[in-house]
């Protein structure tokens, strides 16, 4: 039979155990709660606008507001879609076009942020092409139906008084812009609507500059940070977390004192030489939205071109789709106007 001390000194070594692995317990469930969460994000093009999502993710960013991103490139919009819509995906970095079909689809997704609202696409063409009227008959290369590149193409065509139909214009869906080069060198296509550093390597093989971008004034939704409904209800610190991460990327590209690290990334992702990365960089000065908030009136046209192709998407609330409370909230605290002092950059 147990002493009475025994029985006491038993009972304390049980309380002594059980007091830690209660501690061992806690102290997991405090490493996993403060451990970031990884955030698929997907991206369906390669231009200089997707610069904040690499130089967020290389400059640690992203670790520094709390979360892990893996960003993965996806061929097309829609199949982007489809994996945010599978959960496969938690952030998209897409256009407004792109989140108008889905939703029009019964997808329940926000466009949080745009980080570019102008059209920034040149048209160019082959040599043969000397007028806008020699347009008719023609191809277009584009990444997709119904994507950014072809409503580049289709305020083109608006810009010259042509149609697609009329006009017998055809589309063909090849890829990104980088393809889209080849396409047209090559003659499988007549005409691209591309960013400057693409404008550049056409050139350089022959072909000609038909329109500027700066010609085309319409507001439009292109890159965007995109997410399902749930986050911003579930999460909203993730997307969050994201966005902050994304907007001091934009700020630390603009920075002069960072050019050079902005352009090794630009020469690395874009696979361009120190001149194309030049004109990359160009093209995110110009390109890029100081404050990314999603304009309405951007949309809405998107909501205009796509319409024609998709009847759906006309029937969508355009200002249902756009949810700016983070990118209010950000900026409201004086968080993005700190970040631009902070860099030396004017926010103007």
């Amino acid at each position: 039979m147990k002493s009475s001390k025994q029985i006491v000194l038993g009972k304390l070594t049980l309380v002594i155990f059980t007091s830690i692995v209660m501690l061992a317990f806690s102290a997991h469930n405090a490493r996993a709660a403060a451990a970031p969460a990884k955030q698929v994000v997907g991206y369906a093009t390669f231009t200089a606008r997707i610069v904040p999502l690499w130089l967020a993710q290389e400059q640690g960013f992203f670790t520094k507001y709390g979360i892990e991103v893996e960003p993965v490139f996806i061929r097309g919009a829609p199949t982007l879609v489809a994996g945010l819509a599978a959960g496969s995906m938690h952030i998209g970095r897409t256009g407004g076009s792109a989140m108008l079909a889905a939703v029009a689809a019964g997808h329940e997704f926000k466009v949080v942020a745009a980080f570019n609202t102008r059209n920034t696409y040149d048209l160019v063409v082959r040599p043969n092409i000397k007028r806008a009227e020699d347009l008719r008959g023609k191809t277009f290369g584009i990444t997709s139906i119904g994507g950014t590149s072809w409503m580049g193409v289709i305020l083109w065509l608006e810009h010259f008084g042509l149609d697609e139909k009329r006009d017998s214009i055809r589309f063909q869906v090849i890829g990104d812009q980088s393809v889209q080069v080849q396409c047209v060198e090559t003659g499988l296509c007549d005409a691209i609507a591309v960013d400057g550093v693409y404008t550049k390597q056409a050139k350089n093989r022959g072909m000609s500059v038909l329109g500027e971008y700066t010609q085309l004034k319409s507001l439009l939704i292109g890159q965007s940070m995109v997410v399902p409904s749930a986050m911003l209800q579930q999460r909203p610190d993730v997307a969050e977390a994201y966005l902050k991460g994304e907007i001091e990327a934009l700020v630390f590209s603009l920075a002069p004192r960072n050019k050079p690290v902005v352009l090794k990334t630009l020469s690395k992702w874009l696979k361009v030489d120190a001149s194309g990365a030049e004109d990359a960089y160009l093209d995110l000065v110009r390109g890029v939205d100081r404050k990314p908030y999603a304009v309405l009136e951007g949309l809405r046209n998107a909501q205009r071109l796509l319409k024609t192709r998709n009847p759906k998407v006309g029937e969508v609330k355009a200002e249902d789709v756009i949810d700016s409370r983070l990118m209010k909230k950000l900026d409201d605290s004086g968080f993005i106007d700190k970040l631009y002092a902070s860099y030396g950059v004017n926010p103007k």
